[in-house]
């Protein structure tokens, strides 16, 4: 018996030592493992920061702003201070957006003339104009709910300065027989509406492309309170109205035949006066 216990109990310690060395060949392998892990994450860390630090950075052109946001901001803000009284800059009324309309009532008939119009109104404001659809359908105008009937665009930031500028230096004065705009086409919180006829007067279109000459409107709107506060902003601006003193354009073609007609009047007086004069002689 006792030596059955002694073969049983070397049998136990040869299965622990056993055992015993499995486990440390197995702790030694995860240990490798994790070691390994370890050291290739902290390599590739290390080296990604190295790698940024040694590569060089583009350099970074500086922001060129707007000619007429710089004037705006110099030249403008403290004349209007002065001219309107202002106490505080935050008083003194700025553009907020402005919004370029064409409305193409033809395109109900043929839908590449609205496609052209996008094609105008993009390179005129240099973005990408929406399509506008009509909110309800009128029989007398072939028009149906939801057609396509025009196209719009809304500038803000530097793309609005930027058009302003354009619109007040080399727009409005290529309009033919410009005699200067109109001061009574604010809608009474300080937002100038225009309307041009003719959109070929912009340079970015070309007339020998354009099949169809078509109109838009131009509205500007700003944080005036009141149509003084948005004349004086624009007038700061550079925008050319007419003078207090000058008259309208309707009034004057109202008045034209009139005129015309007391010239005409006083021309058969005089020949009449002239054939009596004869007679008597």
């Amino acid at each position: 018996m006792s030596k059955d216990k002694e073969t049983e109990t070397k049998k136990d310690a040869g299965a622990a030592k056993d055992v015993g060395k499995d486990a440390v060949k197995n702790v030694n392998k995860d240990g490798a493992k994790d070691a390994g892990k370890n050291t290739g994450k902290d390599a590739g860390k290390n080296a990604g920061r190295d790698a940024g630090k040694n590569v060089e950075k583009a350099p970074v052109e500086p922001r060129i702003p707007p000619r007429m946001w710089v004037l705006y901001r110099e030249k403008t803000v403290p004349s209007l201070m002065k001219r309107m009284g202002f106490t505080n800059i935050m008083q003194v009324p700025r553009l907020t957006k402005i919004v370029v309309n064409m409305g193409m009532g033809a395109a109900t008939a043929d839908a590449k003339i609205l496609d052209e119009a996008v094609v105008n109104l993009r390179d005129i404001a240099g973005q990408k104009p929406v399509v506008t659809l009509a909110r309800k359908a009128i029989s007398n105008f072939k028009l149906r709910e939801n057609q396509a009937i025009g196209t719009k665009v809304t500038l803000r930031s530097d793309r609005m300065w930027e058009f302003f500028d354009r619109l007040v230096a080399i727009t409005i004065p290529r309009i033919r027989d410009f005699r200067g705009l109109s001061r009574k086409s604010f809608d009474q919180q300080g937002n100038y509406t225009i309307g041009v006829k003719e959109s070929t007067v912009f340079l970015e279109i070309d007339r020998d492309k354009v099949s169809r000459v078509s109109g838009m409107d131009i509205t500007i709107c700003t944080t005036a309170k009141n149509n003084e506060e948005g004349l004086a902003l624009l007038e700061e601006m550079g925008m050319p109205f007419r003078k207090a003193g000058e008259k309208e354009d309707k009034e004057e073609k109202k008045k034209a035949p009139s005129e015309v007609a007391k010239k005409a009047a006083e021309g058969t007086e005089k020949s009449k006066k002239t054939v009596v004069d004869a007679d008597n002689k």
